[in-house]
């Protein structure tokens, strides 16, 4: 005889967890089924091991989806400051690092203690490391799991497998496989929050600046012309990564091209040409007065400008350079992957869910949550908040 529950989450990372803590304190029998012998590895290497949990300010505008307001509802009723009140039961310190981005004061680990205590709460039952064979609805009697160690039942199933990133860790695309497999759309998954690489060719002149950062205001052609992100770039022996093309990747599509201000703020054709007469600088030290000293000397050498006075250059020189730093435009060849994407963007078609409960219409008692639904977020602690919110409705709603 099958094991018999009232509800199966398949996955037991962040949206997993909340999702069998809530419906298990509300009563219902929860086993979570995951294949990994780590237990939520990625909130635990996350934020650099001390796990970027949520952002003080979250609202539908830092998500992309296929559905712009999907994410509304289960945002709105499982908010931010819900589980900031949780962390704080729980008396995890932390702090705000950066626009609203809160981490913990000490390890990750703290996170995963106290969701693992939310599900001891709820009486939810574990099988893991145990990797699913075969799922099967049951007509009128829920599903059929079978599984390595032996077949379980449930009245419902949670989908909380997570995306393709970061695959060293176990992620699968056993989400995407199963909504295929019952006739539910897919929106193509691929890397985001991700760096961003270029041609061997193209990037040679900017292969030595590898390690060089500084803060931008970096958008793309193929966004949404309002997306734009003022954030840290860094220069790699590839390409290009740091904050602002983590947040632009999720946007950029193959063969778009970035708009890169590398001088945010400064009108820096007014500057240069306001200070022809008075100043005896090279132009190499205008410039580094504004951007790194490496960036600086290489975008004068790759112009092919003489380090003379400025006083010495013509005016339409230097308007041209001022307008190329304002406004450098650049067409990436592609990503870094999903091996070092933070996230994965697609997934699970939004219009195949229920906004309130995250259940698939073409297979009722099916429900999917977190990374392997088409919504992502900002860097940030955004995508966290989407687990979170998505588990929390879930668990209500099983």
């Amino acid at each position: 005889m099958a094991e018999r529950f009232d509800v199966a989450v398949i996955g037991a990372g962040a949206a997993g967890l909340m999702c069998a803590a809530v419906a298990g304190q509300r009563g219902r029998s929860v086993v979570v089924i995951d294949h990994a012998a780590k237990l939520a590895e990625k909130i635990r290497i996350s934020g650099g091991g001390r796990c970027n949990f949520t952002n003080r300010e979250v609202g539908p505008s830092q998500f992309q989806s296929g559905n712009p307001h999907f994410a509304r509802s289960a945002l709105q009723r499982y908010t931010s400051q819900d589980f900031i009140d949780l962390v704080m039961r729980y008396r995890i310190g932390f702090h705000e690092k950066h626009r609203g981005q809160l981490f913990c004061d000490g390890s990750s680990e703290a996170i995963i203690a106290m969701l693992v205590a939310e599900c001891d709460a709820g009486r939810v039952q574990w099988r893991r490391p145990v990797r699913i064979v075969d799922l099967q609805p049951q007509p009128g009697d829920g599903f059929r799991i079978d599984t390595e160690a032996g077949t379980l039942s449930a009245k419902r199933v949670v989908v909380a497998t997570g995306g393709l990133s970061i695959p060293k860790i176990g992620a699968t695309d056993f989400a995407f496989r199963t909504a295929k497999r019952f006739g539910i759309k897919v929106i193509e998954p691929r890397p985001a929050l991700v760096p961003l690489t270029f041609a061997a060719d193209a990037w040679a002149p900017f292969v030595d600046l590898s390690g060089v950062a500084l803060e931008v205001d970096i958008g793309c052609d193929s966004a949404d012309g309002s997306t734009r992100f003022r954030e840290d770039l860094l220069f790699t022996h590839r390409g290009l990564s740091g904050p602002a093309v983590l947040q632009i990747s999720t946007y950029w599509k193959p063969g778009g091209t970035l708009d890169i201000d590398l001088v945010p703020d400064v009108d820096l054709g007014r500057v240069l040409l306001g200070g022809k007469d008075a100043s005896r600088l090279n132009l190499g030290q205008a410039l580094a007065a504004h951007l790194p000293k490496r960036l600086a000397a290489r975008w004068q050498q790759a112009q092919r400008i003489d380090d003379r006075r400025i006083a010495e250059l013509p005016d339409a020189t230097l308007a041209r350079l001022a307008d190329g730093l304002g406004g450098w435009r650049v067409r990436p060849d592609g990503t870094e992957g999903f091996r070092k994407a933070e996230v994965t963007a697609g997934g699970v078609d939004t219009a195949e869910l229920s906004q309130r409960t995250l259940e698939a219409a073409r297979m009722p008692g099916l429900h999917f949550i977190g990374e392997a639904v088409d919504v992502t977020g900002w860097l940030g602690g955004y995508n966290f908040q989407w687990a979170w919110s998505s588990g929390f409705v879930a668990g209500q709603a099983v």
